[in-house]
Order: C-alpha cells, then sequence, then structure tokens
C-alpha cells in the first residue's frame, strides 16, 4: 500500500534537519559499522517502511538502510524521500545503504 496520498501535507509539518560537514563526517564514523535497520524492496516506502524506520530512529537517532533488488527507484530519491517521511536527514547515500539521522529527546549521540 502506498502512502502518496497527503504526503505534502506531511512534508510540510516536518522540520529539515541541517548538518554541518564535521557533524556529517562524525555521523558516517558512527555509522560505518552499524547493521541495517531498514530493508526497501519492491513496495518502495510503505506504510511499514516509514513506520518501522521513524520507530528506529526514536530508539538509535541513527540507523543504516538497505535497498534491496526489487526496488526500481532511484537511490538517492529514496533516501531523500524517507528522510522527508521521517523527519531526519539523509547523512550518506553509498551504494545500496543509506544512513539517516534524527535527533532524539534523550540526545543518545552529542554532535560535535
Amino acid at each position: 500500500k502506498s502512502i502518496h496520498s497527503g504526503r505534502a501535507q506531511n512534508m510540510s509539518d516536518k522540520k529539515i534537519i541541517q548538518l554541518t560537514g564535521k557533524q556529517n563526517r562524525y555521523l558516517r564514523g558512527l555509522g560505518h559499522g552499524l547493521q541495517p535497520f531498514v530493508m526497501i524492496g519492491k513496495h518502495h516506502l510503505s506504510e511499514d517502511v516509514i513506520r518501522a524506520a521513524s520507530e528506529a530512529l526514536d530508539k538509535h537517532e541513527l540507523i543504516k538502510v538497505r535497498i534491496q533488488e526489487g526496488c526500481l527507484e532511484e537511490r538517492k530519491s529514496v533516501a531523500a524521500e524517507l528522510a522527508a517521511e521521517t523527519g531526519s536527514a539523509v547523512v550518506q547515500v553509498l551504494g545500496k545503504t543509506f544512513l539517516l539521522y534524527r535527533p532524539g529527546e534523550e540526545k543518545i549521540i552529542t554532535l560535535p
């Protein structure tokens, strides 16, 4: 099930996170050893994928997402779209994986 209806309204409700180059490098270093939390397949960004990514960001602040072979969308556009839906920032897109960061209430990660 796709969630394209109402997407523009959802995107405008979320604030965009801006990271400095130093913060980006720091987060890439932290994300290097992470295992993917969320997998995106042929159904692209379903409600379940967005919910899973948002819940993982709530718990961990920094998550790795893997795009599987069945996904026909461009990887950078998938990363940007999921970031917009979850109110997070794309830290890095590398191959079929990307990192998302969203600060949580408990501030697990302290940015430089």
